[in-house]
């Protein structure tokens, strides 16, 4: 079976980063065969984030719809298969819920950007998947690595980075922009000094050449969700500076557009280094904070993209290596095969062979199924059941919370009697 034979792939998401992704690789699909339901959750996109994550991305935005939760079943009940594009534990219940029907669909799931360094939690929350989208030979291969480390079974599949797919660096920069942009990220870094200074940065760019554009590009608006929420917003901390330059602006435009116009693209570590560079847009990863898993930037080491402060400021972009490219989201396309492994999958479910996923095995229940869908869903959960497990979890949750830190307390404090006992003999 080839992917042409699909006759209907459903993607669920609800945040900016995972609706951009879900739509961008239905996108890759035959014609019609995808389309895409916005789950309303606490953290849905606006209808304006909408429209920006969905530009370029190849599906129509009449194959787009809003729904809510308990419209799933019925949305997805004749679907081929279901991509479940959302934050892991929201991953979780919807797969739990698609797997309950008969026959069921093939159930797929993927991260929507950089996913190095390989995380338990990513595994945990999507096990109940069959196929799990990834994005690098380096990616597949962690993964892989630590699912059999972990005992999970999981199958990964290979894709460009759809809303990157179709660049291929030449190892030169591309000509004609003039604006230097910035990949702002919610959560990286995440100390306000850290992003203050930034800002700083920022700004001293902006006023080191009036005749060129700082673009600061925001996953939102004031007041719109995103994937991660940010504290310390780059508006207000750029503002407390004061004697702001007129060529430093904020957008929210696509982020293609605004790279259309770039002379190069700035980011910590934004999965908008890896659309840039496919652009032929040059790059700088800042390291002025380091390179570790937190800063989620350990997969630009050897690529000959990071720069500090001062090369910030001097706009003193570069090009990647050509030998980081291959591991690193520039693959040959011929590599790619998550789609005709959904392609076989969906094969087998046609064939009545799709192998079962049951879901993770754990204490609780059904009421431990309600309190994980009110905890994924918020107030958009219109459940009795989630209510009730709401109203008892919340003080269960707190009284083990407590109970952990004393724990760890009395730990502490038992490991620090015994090296002053050590000590005095």
């Amino acid at each position: 079976m080839t992917t042409a034979a699909l006759r209907r792939v459903v993607g669920i998401a609800d945040t900016d980063s995972y609706v951009k992704w879900a739509a961008a690789l239905l996108g890759t699909l035959p014609d019609k065969a995808g389309e895409l339901i916005v789950l309303d959750t606490p953290l849905v996109v606006s209808d304006a984030q909408l429209e920006t994550a969905l530009a370029g991305s190849g599906l129509d935005r009449s194959r787009v719809r809003r729904a809510a939760f308990d419209e799933l079943a019925e949305l997805v009940a004749d679907a081929d298969a279901v991509l479940v594009a959302a934050r892991g534990p929201l991953v979780r219940v919807v797969a739990r819920e698609v797997a309950q029907l008969e026959p069921r669909p093939v159930i797929v799931t993927g991260l929507p950007g950089i996913s190095v360094p390989a995380t338990w939690l990513a595994l945990h929350f999507r096990r109940q998947c069959d196929l799990f989208v990834l994005h690098a030979h380096r990616e597949v291969r962690e993964f892989a690595r630590l699912a059999e480390e972990r005992g999970i079974a999981q199958r990964f599949g290979l894709a460009r980075l759809p809303f990157a797919a179709g660049g291929t660096p030449s190892g030169q920069p591309a000509r004609g922009g003039t604006d230097l942009v910035f990949a702002a990220q919610a959560i990286v870094p995440r100390a306000r000094e850290d992003r203050e200074l930034v800002a700083r940065i920022l700004v001293d760019a902006a006023k080191l050449d009036p005749s060129r554009r700082v673009v600061v590009k925001l996953r939102g608006r004031a007041g719109e969700q995103q994937t991660h929420a940010e504290r310390d917003a780059y508006p207000d901390l750029i503002a407390e500076l004061g004697d702001v330059p007129p060529n430093l602006v904020f957008s929210t435009e696509p982020m293609g557009e605004a790279l259309d116009r770039a002379e190069g693209l700035v980011t910590v570590s934004s999965t908008a280094a890896i659309e840039a560079i496919a652009r032929g847009v040059p790059v700088i990863v800042l390291d002025t904070f380091g390179v570790s898993r937190r800063l989620i930037n350990v997969v630009f080491e050897e690529s000959g993209l990071f720069g500090g402060e001062d090369d910030v400021i001097a706009r003193s972009f570069r090009m990647p290596r050509a030998e980081w490219l291959r591991d690193s989201y520039f693959h040959d396309t011929a590599d790619d095969d998550w789609s005709q492994q959904l392609a076989g999958l969906v094969a087998q479910r046609r064939a009545g062979a799709l192998a079962p996923r049951p879901p993770y095995r754990r204490w609780g229940g059904r009421a431990r199924d309600a309190w994980e869908r009110r905890l994924a869903l918020g107030d958009a959960d219109r459940t009795v059941s989630g209510a009730v497990a709401y109203a008892i979890g919340v003080p269960i949750r707190s009284v083990l919370r407590f109970t952990r830190r004393m724990r760890r307390r009395l730990g502490a404090a038992v490991s620090a009697a015994g090296a002053r006992g050590v000590l005095d003999a």
